[in-house]
């Protein structure tokens, strides 16, 4: 009698851009132990999507309009607890990593990288172990052994996030329709992240941005 074959792994792609997604679709249609089910162009979307789905895995980009990589991990965890997210991202700051994890997420690679090592990682976070791209694990063990956390911690998810933004230089009108908000909810994350970093202005959060590895000079 013949084995039937081991169950693919199925993979939803969250990820904004659409060059993106299909570049990773391609690679992993090369893959004869992972399956592309679906895909989504953002947090929302993702939400939407995960409990028609089911997916084994899905594949998450952190940086994208709306509500966010980071966002969407939590509140698809809130849906099912046992949800398998790896996380990609661009960052290879510390933030970034820290942030994911903590809210539930069971890996996270640099997408640098991540056309090399994403297929494994899959079948890692599937087989239940956690996936840290090896250059960011570094970042955070020397990190972990400095005496203070950095600044930006103190912020929330969404106060992070505007952060990036304006350090980067949006405004706080572009930041509203980036993260669709009103421009007053926007102006608030701009007086609180002020508060809580001892800032005054935006070359100020530019600044230190840069000193934390956020983004680049």
């Amino acid at each position: 009698m013949s084995l039937s074959p081991a169950p693919r792994i199925q993979v939803l792609l969250v990820d904004d851009h659409a060059v993106v997604r299909m570049g990773f679709r391609l690679l992993l249609q090369t893959t004869p132990d992972i399956q592309v089910i679906g895909e989504a162009d953002s947090g929302e979307h993702a939400i939407e999507l995960y409990p028609a789905l089911r997916p084994d895995v899905v594949v998450m980009d952190l940086t994208m309009p709306g509500m966010g990589g980071i966002e969407a991990v939590k509140r698809i965890l809130a849906f099912d607890r046992e949800a398998l997210i790896l996380a990609l991202s661009a960052h290879e700051d510390v933030s970034h990593p820290r942030r994911i994890l903590k809210a539930g997420a069971a890996g996270y690679l640099s997408k640098r990288g991540a056309a090399e090592a994403l297929t494994q990682a899959i079948r890692d976070v599937m087989a239940g172990r956690i996936v840290i791209d090896p250059l960011i694990a570094q970042r955070l063990q020397a990190d972990d052994a400095d005496a203070g956390a950095p600044l930006v911690e103190r912020l929330s998810e969404r106060e992070f996030e505007a952060f990036l933004g304006l350090a980067k230089g949006q405004t706080v009108a572009q930041l509203a329709e980036a993260m669709q908000l009103s421009s007053s909810t926007v102006g608030t994350y701009l007086y609180n992240i002020k508060q809580k970093l001892g800032l005054q202005n935006q070359a100020e959060i530019t600044l230190l941005a840069v000193r934390e590895g956020l983004i680049e000079p």
